[in-house]
């Protein structure tokens, strides 16, 4: 076996250049790294709350910012201007936010008492937004677990005060306007640094046994609103027609009053100055109508035959007109 021999004095300038290299590197790594841990970005929809020594001390607006390197000092980036979603009694599918919903309690959420003793199935969203990162980190352990039993607590509330029909059909609008107002009450008063934008009720159903049976009567019901607003519009086409109608046959017949009015008034003025002027003198008047009226009726008549009183058969008329056009003849 070959024997190794180690010089000492070489193996000890050796170890003495490695110190003096390892005493370079690692103060070299330590500035470094401070450099690296002193800055940092801050998103632009989000506030970047700095911890000294675990304590809170400054938030960040977004940009480039300078903190103490290493542990001295550490930041928690908040998404301030992020709106962000809680779902009651359902939820989506690909949901980035751990506390939009708990699967395992969607039939518990959504399952209320109404107001009537009824029972109701409602489901509805959340809105909301972090608006104080300091109350939101520091005031409550977990401010968003905190939120969703305050939000349950307070819809159960308002739909309590309802009736089973209000809840379903005519009372959703005051139910999120009233959630909402004590809902953002309740957040404030606990400190939770969260500020609600919405909060909007989705599918809201009888229990499922009944289902089936309110959902007819839903059916009927909107038939029945249906054939009324049907009679309404044929009720409002018929009746301004059939009045139009009728006043143009009045407007139509007091017209025709009025012409007969005038035509008899005109006839009786016309008689009563004729009367007048035959009472002057009745023979010539008699004579004059006469005349007149053998003017309007001679036109219309074909043929001719003029008769002396006295004369015992018809005397020959000598037509010089047809004979001058070539159809004479004598009559």
């Amino acid at each position: 076996m070959a024997e190794i021999r180690i010089d000492k004095g070489a193996a000890r300038q050796a170890l003495r250049k490695l110190g003096m290299r390892a005493g370079l590197i690692i103060p070299g790594i330590i500035v470094v790294a401070g450099l690296l841990t002193s800055y940092f970005t801050v998103p632009a929809d989000s506030q970047a709350v700095i911890l000294r020594f675990g304590k809170f001390n400054r938030t960040a607006e977004p940009g480039l910012h300078f903190k103490l390197p290493f542990w001295f000092e550490t930041k928690k980036v908040i998404p301030v201007a992020r709106t962000l979603k809680m779902e009651f009694g359902f939820g989506t599918k690909g949901a980035t936010n751990s506390y939009q919903s708990r699967p395992r309690e969607w039939e518990a959420e959504q399952t209320m008492i109404t107001g009537d003793k009824n029972s109701a199935l409602v489901e509805w969203v959340v809105q909301y937004r972090i608006s104080d990162p300091k109350a939101y980190l520091f005031q409550v352990r977990d401010p968003e677990d905190t939120m969703r039993d305050a939000s349950e607590s307070v819809m159960r509330e308002v739909v309590g005060d309802r009736t089973v029909d209000e809840v379903i059909t005519i009372g959703r609008q005051s139910i999120e306007v009233d959630a909402l107002v004590k809902l953002q009450e309740l957040v404030d008063s606990y400190g939770l640094g969260l500020q609600i934008d919405q909060l909007q009720l989705k599918n809201v159903n009888p229990p499922r046994p009944v289902q089936s049976s309110f959902n007819e009567v839903n059916q009927a019901q909107q038939d029945k609103a249906k054939q009324i607003n049907v009679a309404n519009g044929l009720y409002n086409k018929a009746v301004p027609r059939t009045r139009g109608e009728a006043d143009q046959k009045i407007s139509s017949a007091e017209g025709d009053r009025l012409q007969r009015v005038n035509e008899a008034t005109g006839d009786a003025e016309r008689f009563l100055a004729l009367f007048k002027e035959y009472q002057k003198a009745p023979a010539i008047t008699r004579k004059r109508l006469y005349l007149e009226k053998m003017k309007e009726v001679l036109p219309l008549l074909k043929s001719k035959v003029i008769m002396n009183g006295e004369a015992s058969k018809p005397l020959p008329l000598l037509d010089l007109n047809n004979a001058l056009n070539g159809k004479g003849g004598a009559r």
